[in-house]
């Protein structure tokens, strides 16, 4: 991955696992909850500076997911509102980068993926119980 004007993530366990991936060079071994991350780097939608998430593997197909939950939090990430204004993005699965672009899931498609990401990952599923919004889901399509 294109390491370019990178801004740190303000939370330290964010910070802690995109070191770890930027100092081996892959994703493999770093886990959320016991399960597999890949990083998705986004444009800061304000300060265009590179931001780096680590979030859930979610695949089918060679198409990844990427999930807003914030663990139930009543507040998108802020990694969402980025997503949203700048859907161009790099994808990092073990040592493979490619480059992507997100689209927000709606009605059906949204659902099926809905049910894959949660087999990924099962606390999404309580997740959305802790709050009124749904929980975005967005689709990283090959760009």
């Amino acid at each position: 991955m294109k390491i370019d004007n990178y801004a740190p993530s303000p939370v330290e366990w964010v910070r802690n696992q995109v070191d770890r991936i930027l100092a081996t060079g892959t994703t493999e071994g770093v886990l959320i909850m016991d399960r597999p991350v890949v990083l998705v780097s986004i444009r800061g939608r304000r300060s265009g500076v590179q931001r780096l998430v680590p979030v859930m593997r979610v695949e089918h197909d060679g198409t990844y997911a990427v999930v807003g939950s914030k663990g139930g939090a009543p507040t998108d990430p802020q990694w969402v509102r980025n997503l949203r204004a700048h859907p161009l993005v790099e994808l990092q699965d073990g040592t493979t980068t490619t480059r992507r672009r997100a689209r927000e899931l709606q009605g059906d498609e949204r659902s099926t993926w809905w049910d894959r990401c949660v087999a990924a990952f099962p606390p999404y599923a309580e997740y959305q119980t802790k709050t009124d919004r749904v929980i975005p889901v967005f689709v990283l399509d090959a760009a």
